[in-house]
This record gives C-alpha cells, structure tokens and sequence, in this order.
C-alpha cells in the first residue's frame, strides 16, 4: 500500500455497542502522528446488516483506516471482505484479545453486545461517585467529605473539578476544596482520616495563562487583578504547597499533565495507602 503523504486521513470507527473502547484506542494510536490529523466517522450501534450498509457507503465514499469492534460474524465478514476489495487496512481491536483470552482460558466468549456496559453493582458504584462528586464541587458540603474516598485541595485552575469528574466515572467518590491565602481552610479538613488528600499545584505561569483565557472566555474581568497577577499567584501557590507540607499531603504538579494523567496518579496514590495495613 502506497505512503499517505498529504496531511490528513480518514479513520472509520464501527462499533455494535457505544464505540468508547474503540475511540480511545483509535486516539491513543493517532496520538502518535502529530503531523498527520484524522478525520474521524464514528458509527456506534451498528448491529444489522442494513445499518452496515450505510457505513461502507461512507467508507466508499472516503477511504481510510477501519477499525471495528463488532462481535457478529456474519457482519465482520461482509466488512472485512468490501475492506479488501477496496485495498483498505481493516482491524478488528478486540478480535487478537479475544483470542488471547480463549487460548488462555479455554473458554469460548459469551458474544454479547455491550457487555461492559451492563447494570452491575460496579456500574451503580460509579453513578454514586459521581453524584457525591458534583455536590461537594468547590468546597460544598465539607460537613459529610469524610464519606469520600479523595479530597483534592488546590488554588483556583489547578484542575480540581474535571479531575474530580474523571475520578468519580472510575467509582471514586471525590470531593474538592479551593486554598485561597487569607481565608481559612474548612476546619472539617483537620480531621479527615478516611480520605485521601491530595494537593494540587501548577507553576504560576500556568495558573496565570488560564485564568486569564478563562477571564477572556466569559468576556468577564476581575476588580481585583490579583487574581491574574504573576507575583501574588506565585504567593498563592507557595502558601498551598506549605499548607500540603504542613499536614503531610500528597502533592501533584499538574503543569503538563493531563486530566486523565492527574487521576492516574491520584489513583495510585490511592491504591497505594489501601495497601497498607490498618493503624
């Protein structure tokens, strides 16, 4: 097949259930060609051969990359086969897992469509972290933050609420609580002993680039310029990290992390204090 050398591709994601495995693999692997930007088809549901029909339409009409995570046969072959004749690379992302599980466990698979996704006590779990996520958003609520399972404290833009967000869609039950110099810390933050807590920290450069596009996003100015000020934001960020220190809190710099890498590294934090033995 001949080397692509324009500066985009075609990247066609068919999927029998929500596409999420699918999509995030796809990215992660498109992650890896920066100079190269794909044009993304995404066709979740597909699960009978009329709504395939629509989706190799679409491949006809711009060729690129399939990827698949389709479980009926009689719908992996018809794809598989239109993908050749047209000379199109064409993968099935969970088939050589699947087929690593059987050879290993012996086992055949049960097929069923969106099994990940089924309403299990894990499934609940996560919808009960999230709801206690979003009522103790930006310090609401400290009165009960001992039912949680990590508090994320920070200065303002130090990711607090998105990480918050992505921790409770993994089943963790998390809480924030914005450090602002000059105002004292809710007392209920002393006293904590079933939570984690993590501090969050980036460089004052960051902090003030962010809250000043943020600032520029809502058309929205500060009366006081503290806020966007390099200096004072340098001061606040030293009084969180001391204030961390002080009570011996975890701290992440998130400067040049992403959200999904900040509650990586919460998480292992996490596990890690799990793995100790009780007092």
């Amino acid at each position: 097949m001949p080397q692509r050398t324009g500066t985009y591709f075609h990247l066609h994601l068919i999927s029998d259930a929500t596409g999420e495995t699918l999509i995030t693999v796809a990215r992660a692997a498109a992650a890896q060609y920066a100079r190269m930007t794909p044009v993304e088809h995404v066709y979740p549901l597909v699960r009978t051969q009329k709504q395939l029909d629509r989706v190799i339409e679409e491949i006809e009409e711009s060729p690129g990359i399939v990827l698949f995570t389709l479980l009926e046969a009689d719908l992996v072959q018809r794809l598989d086969k239109k993908c050749r004749e047209l000379g199109l690379p064409c993968l099935s992302i969970l088939g050589p897992v699947l087929q690593l599980f059987q050879s290993y466990l012996g086992a055949e698979t049960i097929h069923r469509v969106g099994a990940q996704h089924v309403l299990n006590a894990e499934y609940f779990q996560r919808i009960d972290a999230l709801n206690f996520t979003m009522l103790h958003d930006d310090g609401q609520h400290v009165e009960d933050l001992e039912q949680a399972d990590v508090v994320l404290v920070g200065v303002s833009r130090t990711s607090k609420t998105p990480t918050s967000i992505y921790l409770a869609n993994r089943g963790v039950k998390t809480g924030n609580v914005p450090l602002v110099p000059g105002i004292p810390t809710p007392q209920q933050l002393d006293t904590l002993t079933k939570p984690l807590v993590v501090g969050l920290y980036a460089s004052p450069e960051r902090i003030v680039q962010i809250r000043q596009n943020r600032l520029l996003g809502l058309k929205a100015h500060k009366d006081d310029d503290q806020y966007i000020d390099k200096q004072a934001v340098t001061e606040e960020v030293a009084f969180s990290r001391r204030l961390c220190a002080k009570n011996n809190w975890p701290l992440i710099d998130v400067t040049r992390r992403s959200i999904e890498e900040t509650a990586a590294a919460v998480m292992k934090l996490l596990a890690e204090r799990r793995r100790q033995p009780a007092p």
